[in-house]
């Protein structure tokens, strides 16, 4: 507890740095991961090749990826955008799936409905399909933001600050101290990650919250 304190400006900008390089690659992988799996649900084979393809994706190991990518991307090799972008893939190979699932899950009748008022696919993609699938949506969101909080510690072996830096320093200075902080700092930045993402959740579905509430005025 003495050295959390005495290093404590160190430890929060670590996570301050940490926090960045987990939200960033999300919403890059929502952003992606939308529309590709609304535009796989119009075929079944385009469905199949799709899901596959972003499956094996997550099958790619963290830190080759991390090594390989400055070269793609000509980037230097402590550059943060490397581990952005291979965050966001693996991102992608969860979300997609995730975003399949969250889409197949809207009542067909409703999307009827919806036809026969009118809607043009684009508007009811957006006001139909899109809203009542955010509580399938967030729970692969809240997978992936525990992910992408693990995996980002990896990029501390490249010398790319975060608080997986805690762990190379303490273990190079035989000081556990410092690895049970770093441990401890990255569970906390998970659990309020998973919290943020309930509460956000809610705020965006607020029929859910009313269709869980007991029926009032029950007779004796």
């Amino acid at each position: 507890m003495g050295w959390f304190l005495a290093n404590s400006g160190h430890v929060f900008d670590l996570a301050g740095q940490h926090l960045v390089l987990a939200i960033l690659p999300m919403v890059f992988g929502l952003l992606i991961s939308i529309p590709l799996a609304q535009f796989a649900r119009q075929n079944s084979t385009l469905r199949s090749v799709v899901v596959t393809a972003t499956s094996l994706l997550y099958t790619i190991p963290s830190l080759a990826l991390f090594i390989i990518l400055p070269s793609i991307l000509a980037t230097r090799i402590l550059d943060p955008l490397n581990v952005v972008v291979a965050l966001t893939i693996y991102a992608v190979a969860l979300l997609v799936r995730a975003a399949l699932d969250a889409f197949d899950s809207v009542d067909d009748d409703l999307r009827q409905a919806a036809v026969a008022m009118g809607y043009k696919p684009a508007a009811r993609f957006v006001q139909i399909d899109l809203p009542l699938s955010l509580p399938v949506l967030f729970a692969g969101l809240r997978v992936v933001s525990v992910s992408n909080i693990s995996l980002v510690s990896v990029a501390a072996l490249l010398g790319i600050g975060n608080l997986g830096m805690l762990f190379t320093s303490g273990l190079q200075r035989d000081f556990v101290t410092e690895v049970v902080v770093g441990i401890i700092a990255i569970l906390v930045l998970a659990v309020v990650m998973d919290a943020v993402l309930v509460l956000l959740e809610r705020l965006l579905t607020p029929w859910s919250r009313a269709s869980t509430k007991p029926a009032g005025g029950a007779s004796a």
